[in-house]
């Protein structure tokens, strides 16, 4: 089945071309693929087709219509995972920092899904695909720590249900940079797709969605600080954008920060992870040792 993405234009957007702006708004979309889209009259501008060269006005909605991916086969690998929890309905698998989640272009092996195969064979919800087996949520590349996996796709629903409503509980730990004057607070601010890098998220009231982190600063070590987040939503790189965005990203995070010597991507991990059992209804809490990339560079800071 294919999915239906709307795009707002706004006031700053007005005179762009579409084939641009589509491919700066929607991650997976090169210019040339949002061409082929067109020319299959798969991009609607208020509900009528349009040339690629169309330039947007003020007002418009266009509508992506995006054809399900080629299938791409996810193979069972013999990769070692650190299982903190496993019934017949559900795993929880603490990550380790440098994991791809999930097979994508350029990253065919080596995942957790791969792993997943292996340690479960067919015992695996398939909701989201023959690609994405048993992922009810997903963390970054770079980022390390705990992960629920479903077995089956009642247990599936029932967990994406209480992401959905906030009942879900999703607890971080990371280093941030520089000194926090207040040292707790909410940061709620929409984030979207960056307009020029769509490879990046942003802080945008723009074809965005409502994002909500709770922060606490640990402990404070002169220009860094190790600091406790709490999901309330998850949104893509939801910690990494708002933590840059209140002028403290994370430590080593090249994307909306800066690379760190001794660590690849930035210092996140994900600390605690609470769910309702989706068949016998108890309240389930899991809690992950901060791994060693992390403790060491909390030595070095204590040694600063």
């Amino acid at each position: 089945m294919s999915d239906i993405i709307t795009l707002n234009v706004s006031d700053s957007d007005k005179g762009a071309r579409i084939d641009k702006f589509i491919s700066d708004n929607v991650e997976e979309l090169t210019r040339s693929a949002v061409q082929g889209l067109m020319e299959k009259g798969k991009i609607l501008v208020c509900g009528k087709s349009v040339s690629k060269n169309y330039k947007l006005r003020d007002g418009d909605t266009v509508e992506v219509e995006i054809p399900e991916p080629e299938p791409m086969d996810a193979l069972p690998e013999d990769i070692p995972l650190d299982i903190v929890y496993e019934d017949s309905d559900l795993l929880v698998v603490n990550k380790p920092k440098g994991m791809v989640v999930h097979p994508a272009h350029g990253n065919h092996s080596g995942t957790l899904v791969n792993a997943l195969l292996h340690h479960c064979g067919d015992s695996l919800s398939g909701i989201n695909g023959v690609i994405r087996p048993g992922i009810v949520h997903r963390i970054d590349k770079n980022t390390s720590g705990l992960l629920i996996v479903a077995k089956n796709d009642a247990a599936h629903l029932h967990l994406a249900e209480q992401i959905k409503v906030h009942s879900f509980t999703r607890e971080y730990e990371a280093v941030a940079s520089g000194y926090f004057k207040e040292t707790e607070g909410i940061i709620d601010a929409p984030i979207g797709r960056h307009k020029t890098d769509r490879k990046k998220m942003c802080v945008t009231t723009e074809n965005s969605r409502n994002a909500v982190t709770h922060y606490s600063v640990i402990r404070q070590y002169g220009g860094y600080a190790h600091v406790r987040l709490r999901l309330e939503t998850g949104r893509t790189h939801q910690i990494r954008v708002h933590l840059a965005y209140i002028g403290h990203p994370v430590l080593g995070d090249d994307v909306y920060g800066k690379a760190y010597k001794g660590i690849e991507g930035q210092c996140l991990h994900a600390r605690k992870i609470g769910f309702i059992h989706p068949t016998t209804g108890e309240y389930m809490e899991f809690t992950s040792e901060l791994p060693d990339y992390f403790v060491s560079i909390l030595n070095k800071l204590e040694k600063m």
